[in-house]
């Protein structure tokens, strides 16, 4: 396992840019991305209900049969892996396992775990699939982001990736129409410096300040 390198957050968040060339030679054991991504899980998430998913491709073959799904994008067979993130459209399926798992920790009382858990049951399932699959894209986009600045931690590049046939991706995959792709995280090392981009001044950004 490479040897996590502990920057400051700042300076991971500067370094930090998407990498579309990728060392084709280069691998990323099964259990170094695991770990990425157990500790990517600690994102927070609506009602603490986690409602992401993830498929990760590292198989050759199946990396080029995602290319064509991906608009043809190389850095899909180029990266050591692509780690998809799906959203769970009916997260608060796991209600009682996220709870019972943070009383069983001593974070809260039975009483309280009852009382999320039938909250719980009495909100989500009732709202429209639109509100649910909004709420599990906007959480999938926060482990995002966490996984991308844990790489980077480890000395790994990644890109995100919307541009994909996501029909397509769920058809490939056999994926449940519980789940739905949400982004493509290609993950190894640059072969290539990343192109620089700049942002717009923070005045373009902030509406108001009281």
């Amino acid at each position: 396992m490479d040897t996590v390198l502990s920057k400051s957050l700042s300076e991971l968040i500067k370094e930090r840019h998407s990498v579309r060339k990728y060392d084709p030679t280069y691998k990323i054991s099964q259990e170094e991305i695991k770990d990425i991504l157990k500790e990517a899980t600690l994102a927070p998430s609506s009602s603490n209900l986690q409602p992401w998913r993830f498929i990760v491709i590292q198989d050759q073959e199946t990396k080029k049969e995602l290319r064509t799904i991906a608009n043809n994008q190389e850095q899909v067979v180029t990266a050591s892996a692509v780690i998809a993130v799906l959203g769970d459209k009916e997260m608060y399926k796991s209600v009682e396992k996220v709870y019972r798992s943070a009383l069983e920790a001593g974070f809260m009382d039975e009483a309280n775990m009852e009382r999320l858990i039938e909250s719980t049951n009495k909100t989500y399932p009732f709202a429209p699939e639109e509100t649910r699959k909004n709420i599990a894209a906007f959480d999938a986009g926060l482990i995002s982001m966490q996984i991308m600045l844990i790489a980077k931690d480890r000395g790994f590049d990644t890109v995100p990736m919307g541009g994909f046939n996501k029909e397509q991706f769920m058809e490939k995959f056999k994926v449940s129409d519980r789940y739905y792709p949400v982004v493509l995280i290609p993950i190894g090392k640059a072969a290539a410096p990343a192109f620089k981009t700049t942002r717009l001044p923070l005045e373009d950004a902030l509406i108001d300040y009281r």
